[in-house]
């Protein structure tokens, strides 16, 4: 959920906020989670689903295609059906070959399907990304085409009698829990993994948990994080440092701060580079293609307790360069003008069209999750509440009571925290920043809660390997073992 919720372009490599999106874009709702295409061959066919435009207007007629795949490896006549729920970015292949939910389904003789989200990846409902063509994007219209989408397909393959099983990751996560909780009859039971459920404009507890997550691996390692921050703040303040700056983040141009908006965007982009490392550390990525996953916690509280590379700011910069290095990034665009020129490029063909633009959007009219600098538990600085805030009104015409409202009305639509329905199972880590809008204890019996510690942004649906730690081997029995007991009530 990403993923969380403002996008970068740091290159031509497209990066992404969060959340473990099943697609690849993002994720989230982090605005800095790296994405390339898969470089893993998968053998899944895209499939086309002819989706309607406007489910809540039945004068409305006007249809587009949907992409879905199909893995059909494991169907036994009497068994699930699994639908993957696709999040704020391409949706990947990959995953029909690969991920927990696959084991899931060689056990219970599952059928599995994956739908894209609307509006990501090359599911495009209208002809650009105008605003007024965005309307039609929103987490309602999102679970009516899995309504839709789960009914065509059970009257038309013979599904009907079947009990139909929903899982997402992040945002997907989300929707999973909202399809069980809006459409109790076409889905039966949903695994929700690291769903951020309550929405909120203002999410600084998302750096209060990089800060814990960051003294679980060094006590001392928010500290000069923070030292490193302050004194980046401090020299913003003076034009005759800017050219050092420059060099020593090595920035695509010279330092240019007019504004507060400037300093807010730089500032946010160099600490990416931690809230980004946070969310995914450890995580199992790479059969999605995803580079840098040997970059974790360990490895950027090593480099800011590097003495020899000089005072915090210095190790700071290390840490820039590290990341760059890692993406094979030439140098860093931190220009906020390049920013707003992507952002309000409406062509599917755009720099932000990868789901950047969108995801934002969502943001804005449902969501919020701005992660903020207005907490003083966390070691960071520059980014506050209105910097996020006032790119609604920039890129979309929302204005702050109106993006208020929404969020509002998202958590009186959904319940937010608490949520009533029914067999949702509720997976979340520790070290993931998003578990603070999840459901972390136990709601009932039948909504129950997996906390596993130590683990971070949707571990439990990567694939398994010989290096988890066995509290998060644990948790995917435990997650299976409630599907299973659920499917054969």
């Amino acid at each position: 959920m990403a993923l969380h919720s403002r996008w970068v372009v740091l290159c031509t490599i497209l990066f992404v906020f969060s959340l473990c999106t099943v697609g690849k874009g993002h994720k989230g709702f982090l605005k800095f989670a790296p994405r390339l295409q898969s470089t893993q061959n998968s053998e899944a066919e895209e499939k086309w689903f002819i989706q309607k435009l406007d489910h809540f207007n039945g004068q409305d007629t006007r249809e587009w295609k949907q992409r879905y795949f199909v893995n059909d490896t494991y169907a036994q006549p009497d068994g699930p059906v699994f639908l993957m729920i696709g999040g704020e970015g391409p949706a990947n292949p990959a995953w029909m070959d690969h991920g927990t939910w696959l084991t899931y389904a060689e056990k219970l003789g599952a059928l599995c399907f994956m739908l894209e989200h609307r509006f990501y990846g090359k599911s495009h409902p209208t002809a650009d990304l105008s605003t007024d063509g965005l309307r039609f994007l929103s987490s309602r219209q999102a679970l009516a085409d899995l309504a839709h989408f789960r009914t065509v397909m059970a009257e038309s393959q013979g599904l009907s009698s079947r009990k139909w099983v929903a899982f997402g990751g992040s945002y997907p996560g989300s929707l999973a829990a909202w399809f069980r909780l809006k459409y109790p009859h076409l889905v039966y039971a949903s695994a929700a993994t690291s769903a951020p459920v309550h929405a909120q404009v203002n999410f600084p507890e998302y750096l209060e948990v990089v800060r814990r997550s960051l003294a679980s691996e060094n006590s001392n390692c928010p500290l000069l994080v923070k030292a490193a921050s302050d004194t980046l703040v401090e020299l913003l303040k003076d034009p005759t440092t800017y050219d050092n700056i420059t060099k020593d983040f090595n920035l695509c141009s010279k330092l240019q701060i007019q504004s507060e908006r400037d300093s807010a965007y730089f500032l946010e982009t160099l600490a990416g580079n931690f809230m980004d490392v946070v969310q995914y550390n450890q995580d199992n990525r790479a059969f999605e293609g995803v580079i840098g996953t040997n970059v974790t916690i360990e490895v950027l509280c090593g480099v800011m307790a590097d003495a020899s590379l000089g005072d915090p700011y210095a190790r700071y910069a290390a840490v820039a360069r590290l990341m760059m290095e890692t993406f094979s990034i030439k140098c860093l665009d931190v220009s906020f003008s390049n920013y707003l020129r992507d952002m309000t490029n409406t062509s599917w063909d755009g720099p932000a069209a990868g789901g950047g633009r969108q995801w934002v959007y969502q943001t804005c009219t449902e969501f919020g999750f701005y992660q903020s600098t207005d907490s003083p538990n966390q070691p960071f600085a520059g980014f506050p509440l209105e910097y996020h805030v006032k790119q609604c009104a920039d890129f979309y015409n929302v204005s702050a009571e109106q993006l208020a409202e929404a969020v509002a009305q998202t958590n009186e639509y959904y319940g937010g925290y608490d949520i009533r329905s029914s067999r949702i199972v509720f997976p979340n880590g520790s070290i993931d920043p998003w578990h603070a809008l999840g459901i972390t204890s136990n709601i009932s019996p039948e909504l129950p809660a997996v906390f596993i510690k130590g683990t971070a942004h949707c571990a439990n649906m990567y694939p398994a390997r010989s290096q988890d730690p066995p509290q998060l081997a644990l948790a995917r029995d435990h997650i299976f073992l409630l599907l299973q007991q659920w499917l054969q009530q």
